[in-house]
């Protein structure tokens, strides 16, 4: 079987693809108090770059845009392997 041959069987396996918008830390008294219209304030501004992950590990950065009503990732960055 060649090396091609090899990677084709990889093709089609399901990874689980995740993308971060931002995070934070909140005390369990806040998160406790967490309501339908809380606001949850990220560390990240509005303009910047989210991270997409590819099972947990970071392979680009890009931004947000929304098509047809859905969220989408721009890829604007390609981090290198290693």
């Amino acid at each position: 079987m060649t090396e091609s041959a090899n990677l084709e069987i990889l093709l089609d396996v399901p990874v689980e693809v995740s993308v971060q918008l931002g995070s934070c830390h909140l005390p369990m008294r806040d998160v406790l108090n967490l309501a339908v219209g809380s606001v949850v304030q990220l560390d990240k501004v509005a303009d910047a770059p989210v991270d997409l992950q590819v099972n947990s590990k970071l392979i680009a950065r890009g931004e947000v845009v929304v098509v047809d009503n859905r969220f989408g990732i721009k890829i604007t960055e390609l981090l290198a392997a290693g």
